[in-house]
């Protein structure tokens, strides 16, 4: 098999049928994700294991197939002729070689043009704050980023600094002026390119997700000390993000962060994407706008509280995600049944309805 011929060909179907990734493993025929769903390529063959390394050898340069081999598994991006990107993890699964490619669309696409909510331009205006999208994985967070980071690009002259692992959608200057850090390419963590960062007279930051505790630290002193910082962090919703937050840190220093998060926190938004019954995905949303009510319930710990906060709030902006259900239910965006499965609390959703 032609590698890099397979796959163009895998590409090409990506592209055509408007899939969101593919998936490669050897035994089974390549499959795509379409509007949520996985189905099979029928029309080309089952993989081999030769097929699978095969292919991820084409993507990988020397040093990190190396890595791959030793580490046995990889983050990865890959361009396809300018055309076409991917971000790409590379595992073992049972002594064999497999591969996840999600699609990165070349073109970036507006708050409007994704269906959300106008009310997120608001941060893309603000000049500092903590900012984070929060969801499972597979549900949007980066392209909303990649929206308000554009937003800022094209409409303010600001130096924007992007920190990820791997670098996922590819921005041009306009109005700012981007750099985009990948780690171990460009930095060697995300700690050393955060401690470094405040020497780069940055005034947006966006790290591409928080893994760790001095990442999360370092994220809310930037926004403390005037900078604009977006984030991600796989969570359900907004309180339970506010708590992995706080919980990831020693005793001892909770009490500090959770002052700091109250102080800094611009807002949370979570976001998951639904089958849309004329076909394609649309998203339901839930945004915590942090104000004088949401801080004390962060500083007092009583942040079990914020729902009721998020839920009475839809004047002050906020948006309950039990209310973004059934409203595109009502406008006949989703099912019922697709609604209630996302649902965090079905009983208030079904006096919604």
């Amino acid at each position: 098999m032609e590698y890099a011929q397979k796959i163009e060909q895998l590409i090409g179907v990506v592209v055509s049928q408007g899939a969101s990734d593919l998936h490669l493993e050897a035994g089974v025929q390549p499959i795509i994700r379409v509007s949520g769903a996985l189905t099979p390529i029928l029309s080309e063959p089952v993989l081999s294991d030769e097929d699978t390394l095969g292919i991820l050898t084409v993507m990988l340069s020397p040093e990190s197939k190396k890595r791959f081999l030793e580490t046995q598994e990889i983050d990865f991006s890959y361009t396809y002729d300018n055309s076409a990107r991917f971000r790409g993890n590379g595992y073992f699964e049972r002594g064999r070689v497999g591969i996840a490619l999600r699609f990165i669309p070349k073109v970036i696409r507006s708050i409007a043009e994704l269906n959300l909510p106008p009310v997120l331009e608001k941060f893309a205006a603000r000049k500092q704050g903590f900012f984070l999208v929060v969801g499972p994985v597979g549900q949007g967070k980066t392209t909303t980023l990649a929206a308000l980071l554009e937003k800022i690009n094209m409409e303010r002259t600001e130096h924007i600094v992007t920190i990820e692992d791997p670098i996922e959608y590819l921005f041009e200057s306009k109005q700012s002026l981007i750099d985009q850090r990948e780690v171990r390419i460009d930095t060697d963590s995300f700690e050393t390119a955060l401690h470094s960062v405040f020497r780069q007279d940055v005034d947006v930051l966006m790290i591409g997700e928080m893994r760790t505790p001095e990442t999360m630290a370092t994220a809310v002193t930037a926004a403390e000390t005037g900078h604009l910082v977006f984030s991600t962090l796989h969570t359900n919703n907004t309180t339970q993000t506010i708590d992995r937050i706080i919980d990831s840190f020693p005793p001892a220093q909770q009490e500090q962060i959770r002052i700091q998060l109250a102080a800094s926190l611009a807002g949370i938004f979570s976001q998951r994407l639904i089958p849309r019954v004329s076909g394609g995905l649309v998203p339901a949303c839930e945004l915590l706008i942090n104000n004088v009510a949401v801080a004390n319930l962060i500083r007092e710990k009583r942040t079990h509280e914020i729902q009721s906060v998020i839920e009475t709030g839809f004047e002050d902006g906020m948006i309950d995600l039990n209310r973004s259900l059934s409203d595109l239910v009502r406008a006949g965006e989703i099912t019922l049944e697709n609604a209630y499965t996302r649902s965090l609390n079905p009983k208030n959703l079904e006096r919604l309805l």
